[in-house]
């Protein structure tokens, strides 16, 4: 597998506007360049928050009224291939997780989500907002415990106790109001998801 190319900084010294700043563009500051290597971890603002549980994105879920259709589009347009399939009546949905054929296991996921029925939350969804991204999913190793976390920081999460998700993870959710409008999923494997039903 080829090497990919390194990362050049561009050469801002001299540029009137930036050169010996931490990275200001159009009144946006980011900061300074790191000398941190793996030696070196960067150090996570959110210590003790989520952002030492999360393993890994899991997947991005994608509402959409046929699944087949979906299923067609992604699988004809994009190469991706079909690494499970299932029918949740618990979350009322038939669903498909998809991923590029190279892909490993364990790799992110194309999570697709159709409504089994006019009362399920993605027909709710589809609904009022049309097909497209309905949640991004953090993988984590005890969904429990990441909940409380959550909680203990004044989070709230849409289920009192995780449910069963795909391929019989356990699942909960951060409320969309807490999370900046996005719902995030939060995902405990208790098995393969790289198998087709």
């Amino acid at each position: 597998m080829p090497v990919p190319p390194p990362c050049v900084q561009p050469d801002l010294s001299g540029h009137p506007d930036l050169s010996g700043q931490s990275g200001t563009l159009d009144g946006v500051t980011s900061p300074p360049p790191s000398d941190h290597t793996a030696d070196h971890p960067i150090d996570h603002p959110a210590g003790g928050l989520l952002g030492e549980l999360v393993l890994a994105i899991d997947h991005v879920g994608v509402a959409v009224p046929d699944l087949d259709a979906a299923i067609a589009f992604y699988t004809g347009t994009l190469g991706l291939v079909v690494r499970h399939r299932e029918v949740n009546e618990e979350q009322g949905v038939v669903e498909a997780m998809l991923a590029p054929a190279s892909a490993p296991a364990g790799a992110t996921q194309l999570q697709l989500l159709a409504p089994l029925g006019p009362t399920s939350t993605i027909a709710r969804f589809l609904d009022r907002s049309g097909p497209g991204l309905q949640q991004l999913a953090c993988r984590v190793d005890n969904v429990d415990h990441a909940a409380g976390v959550l909680r203990g920081k004044g989070i709230r999460l849409l289920y009192d106790a995780a449910r069963r998700g795909t391929a019989n993870s356990m699942i909960n959710f951060v409320h969309p109001k807490d999370a900046g409008g996005v719902l995030i999923e939060l995902v405990q494997a208790t098995g393969s998801s790289d198998d087709t039903e």
